[in-house]
């Protein structure tokens, strides 16, 4: 198991379809291997989503690199994450911008993924756990909020966390099947871009799904 040569493998794969640099830089240097279950390792870069407990799963690269990709990032942000699972895709951010907020609405997840992330030497990373309400407004505006749960509908409540001239990557659809969109906020109104259809985990609280 040659894990730094499958991840080379990864970044060549990916590189067909993401056009931005950086990001596969940033995705070079995080290792996925540590984001899920020590079971799960020898896969950690297939281009596929994995199982990370509690009934959620780690992203599938692709729509790592794209989500990541459609922030449309310089290096100066704040980022907004809703989902912070294992805390891939906040390590990915944290190589990006210049702060990441992330939320979690599991506890256990939320912690391990706050453990790793520090383990890591992250400092511009806060994980938080989530409330009912989407998104984390104390810390509000940010430059881009990236969701990685699925909702029936594009929030305003993330919106109106947003700066004008923001991105807002998210999917949006059914629980089971979503269409994932980057949102650009306008002075008056939002511009929608349909990246992909994908499938994401519910978003859970107002504004979006209920538990059930």
């Amino acid at each position: 198991m040659n894990l730094e040569e499958d991840r080379e493998k990864l970044i060549e794969h990916l590189r067909y379809e993401i056009e931005d640099e950086q990001v596969l830089n940033a995705m070079a240097q995080v290792r996925r291997e540590l984001f899920v279950p020590s079971s799960s390792r020898r896969f950690a870069y297939e281009d596929r989503p994995l199982p990370i407990g509690e009934g959620q799963t780690i992203s599938q690269p692709f729509i790592v690199a794209l989500m990541t990709q459609a922030l449309e990032l310089t290096g100066t942000e704040k980022v907004l994450e809703l989902g912070t699972g294992s805390g891939y895709q906040a390590a990915i951010l944290a190589e990006l911008v210049r702060q990441v907020i992330t939320v979690e609405r599991l506890q256990k997840l939320a912690r391990t993924a706050r453990r790793t992330l520090e383990t890591l030497g992250y400092t511009n990373v806060e994980v938080h756990l989530a409330t009912r309400t989407l998104g984390w407004p104390a810390e509000a505006p940010y430059d881009a909020i990236m969701v990685t749960a699925a909702a029936p509908q594009i929030p305003q409540m993330l919106l109106d966390q947003l700066i004008v001239g923001g991105r807002l990557v998210i999917p949006v659809g059914s629980r089971w099947e979503q269409d994932l969109l980057q949102v650009i906020k306008q002075q008056e109104g939002t511009t929608v871009k349909n990246l992909t259809p994908c499938r994401f985990v519910p978003l859970i609280g107002d504004e979006a799904w209920n538990e059930e």
